[in-house]
């Protein structure tokens, strides 16, 4: 027992060990997930010469459920497994998935004629391993980022900050990916940098297991007798096991069908807001319904925030490898761009966060000065094309986008973390992170319906036309910049009525998050 509590007690840069068992989990994790990320539309309109318009739809349909199925993960972990038993479980189905990706078949060739024929025993393989990666992350991703906030008391002012470092080693993991993955796949072949992915996720996953003692007990779950009782012979936890990875059957068949995703996402955004609504109605009081419902909107812009930034996997991915003068630096190293500003300026905004003290903007606030932000990052791009005469694009004008990107990111996304286990009614954090996971998943969809309005006719996964290429992310690009401020300019009109729905929640005064949290029990 002595054992136990100094464990408990023991702390690392001034926050508890757990947050950087969870922050090295998540790095590998991101490491093996963004690194497969960085090389997926150059491997299906390259090696699998996929269009561009077909590449970035599949894009998006795997990236919004790897998004949407948190929602689910969340909701199991809060009600039945626990945090801590769905994160081992989603990790688990990661390295499958990942380990899958590094069979690739054979490549696809082209005839004279225009007819491409395809490995499809290699794509459905493909195609099956993206499932057990939607199903990994649908339990992790979520799960991981809930037990973040359980680390910290009701009203700990550390909190912020500890998601700001935790989110630092999400970039870590992607800054690494972008760089490894990337060389590993352009000089050995795709298999070497999937699979490098791969062993990521297990590293990942081997220091969670590692590090349980640090959790401080937090993430178990509040079910234990019922997922011990036996149905049909079996345990109630293998069962949910058993009928998660059925569930990959039918994100097999989903992943290849756009429409379907499609149809999927509006079903389950329209049930989440009418769970969210009852939930409110019927089980909160007047302070914690108005949170609820700040925080809901907070969510709904997030979806226009991601939808612009995420344009980095599809549209600013073949823009720099069609349109930028980068010499002999690969198109997918510039992603790490990111990443590296990440790590830069995540302890700079946490410094600034907390120096500004009484004149720190509101959670609204910085929430539309992020989508200002995405926005003229895209306006960097129109500039860098209108300058770029004849030739391509200078690579000094990306560098800027994927710098106000990230100002912009830092403004909304950990801040946003934070928000929902603030925000969130304790006994719905779990499911109200997967709602904002689920945001999340609708802008990825959005992204890449965006994406192809600069689609361009390839010939074998190259593009020949340097002025069309130009012209069509030109006019991308454009809109974006317009969408992009003026969603920012919205949300800055409406930050007063937002702040007053939070009733303080945003300040950081000594025990002012306690006592409107006690009031939401």
């Amino acid at each position: 027992m002595a054992n136990s509590t100094s464990i408990k007690e023991k702390e690392l840069f001034g926050h508890p060990i757990g947050l950087f068992i969870l922050f090295f989990t998540e790095m590998w994790e991101r490491f093996s997930f963004y690194g497969m990320k960085a090389l997926l539309i150059f491997y299906l309109t390259k090696y699998h010469l996929f269009s561009d318009s077909a590449g970035n739809l599949l894009i998006g349909s795997y990236a919004a459920l790897v998004y949407a199925v948190p929602v689910i993960g969340g909701f199991i972990a809060d009600k039945y497994l626990g945090f801590r038993k769905a994160i081992v479980f989603g990790g688990i189905m990661l390295v499958l998935g990942h380990l899958g990706m590094a069979y690739e078949g054979n490549a696809a060739t082209e005839s004279m004629t225009g007819e491409i024929t395809r490995d499809n025993t290699a794509l459905q393989v493909f195609y099956f391993s993206l499932a057990l990666i939607i199903l990994g992350v649908g339990f992790l991703k979520a799960n991981i980022s809930s037990l973040v906030g359980e680390l910290y008391k009701v009203g700990d002012k550390r909190r912020d900050s500890g998601f700001t470092i935790f989110y630092m080693g999400i970039n870590l993991g992607s800054f690494l990916a972008t760089i490894i993955c990337v060389w590993l796949g352009e000089e050995y072949g795709w298999s070497y940098g999937f699979g490098a992915a791969g062993v990521g996720m297990a590293l990942g996953l081997t220091t969670f297991i590692v590090g349980k003692k640090y959790l401080m007990g937090k993430g178990e779950s509040s079910a234990p007798e019922l997922l011990n009782k036996v149905t049909f012979g079996i345990k109630n936890e293998w069962l949910i096991y058993l009928a998660s990875i059925l569930s990959t059957v039918v994100f097999w068949q989903m992943v290849q069908r756009h429409e379907a995703v499609s149809m999927s996402l509006m079903i389950a955004g329209a049930a989440s807001v009418i769970y969210i609504v009852y939930y409110a109605v019927t089980e909160l009081d007047k302070v914690a319904r108005q949170q609820l419902f700040a925080l809901t909107i907070l969510i709904v812009f997030t979806v226009i925030f991601w939808a612009l930034f995420e344009q980095a996997y599809t549209s600013l991915n073949l823009f720099a490898d069609r349109v930028l003068d980068r010499g002999e630096i690969a198109a997918g190293t510039f992603l790490s761009l990111n990443a590296l500003f990440i790590i830069l300026l995540a302890p700079v905004f946490a410094w600034l966060w907390v120096k500004l003290g009484k004149y720190n903007p509101n959670t609204a606030v910085k929430f539309s000065l992020a989508l200002i932000l995405v926005g003229l990052g895209f306006g960097s791009l129109v500039l860098g094309i209108n300058a770029s005469g004849l030739g391509k694009v200078a690579i000094f004008w990306l560098v800027i986008t994927y710098f106000l990107h990230t100002c912009g990111e830092l403004c909304l996304s950990p801040v946003g973390l934070s928000a929902v286990t603030k925000l969130s009614p304790p006994k719905i954090v779990g499911f109200m992170m997967g709602v904002w996971f689920l945001a999340t998943a609708s802008s990825e969809f959005i992204a890449s319906i965006l994406a192809n309005i600069a689609s361009v006719d390839t010939s074998n996964g190259t593009a020949p036309d340097l002025g069309l290429a130009k012209e069509s992310y030109l006019q991308l690009f454009e809109y974006l910049l317009y969408t992009g401020v003026g969603f920012g300019i919205l949300l800055l009109a409406l930050s007063p009525l937002v702040k007053k729905m939070m009733h303080g929640v945003d300040v950081d005064e000594s025990g002012e998050d306690e006592i409107l949290i006690e009031e939401k029990h």
